[in-house]
């Protein structure tokens, strides 16, 4: 098996593509070893020491370490975790937890301008953030300003304000004129 490695903006995370289907469908996204009970992949990746986030996407693993730690210490342990689980066989997810489908579907109740920005986040955002090992999520918008969940490599990143403010709410504000500003869910 050969796992690839990517840079992301992030310096702090890592994406590893192991040549395989990591998630069928949507993200998953564990902020701590506390959060990955139903993962084996995660819980085996948080036993590096130095691991402190592990996000699941479509085709890859990202994994975010702590300030403190180097990457070339850390990397030959995370090849070998994802490694030695594609190997076991054993499921990404036991149990019940399922996966964010991170995806802005559209809902009964959305009216046009919000359907109008999901559609936006779903077919020119999303790809994007993938191709950086992250996600984004679409929270709500009120009074002309869209709240935005950022996951994997995209969490906590240095340029993650940039993309917020110089991407995402430039090209909302270009497509949907009622929308005055993009802010970070809390």
């Amino acid at each position: 098996m050969f796992i690839q490695t990517e840079q992301t903006p992030n310096p702090s995370t890592l994406k590893f593509l192991p040549g395989r289907v990591v998630m069928e469908t949507g993200t998953l996204d564990f902020a701590g070893p506390d959060t990955a009970t139903t993962s084996p992949l995660a819980k085996r990746l948080f036993a590096v020491e130095g691991v402190e986030r592990v996000f699941f996407g479509n085709d890859f693993v990202t994994v975010t370490k702590s300030a403190e730690r180097d990457w070339q210490i850390l990397k030959p342990s995370i090849l070998g975790g994802i490694m030695e689980h594609f190997t076991s066989g054993e499921p990404i997810v036991s149990g019940g937890e399922a996966a964010t489908d991170g995806s802005a579907v559209s809902g009964e109740d959305d009216d046009e301008i919000v359907s109008q920005i999901k559609e936006l986040l779903d077919t020119r955002v999303r790809p994007a953030v993938a191709q950086d090992g992250g996600d984004i999520i679409f929270q709500d918008f009120r009074e002309g300003v869209v709240y935005l969940h950022m996951q994997g490599s995209c969490s906590r990143c240095p340029s993650s304000t940039a993309t917020l403010k110089m991407g995402i709410e430039n090209l909302l504000k270009h497509y949907v004129p009622e929308v005055v500003e993009v802010r970070a869910a809390q």
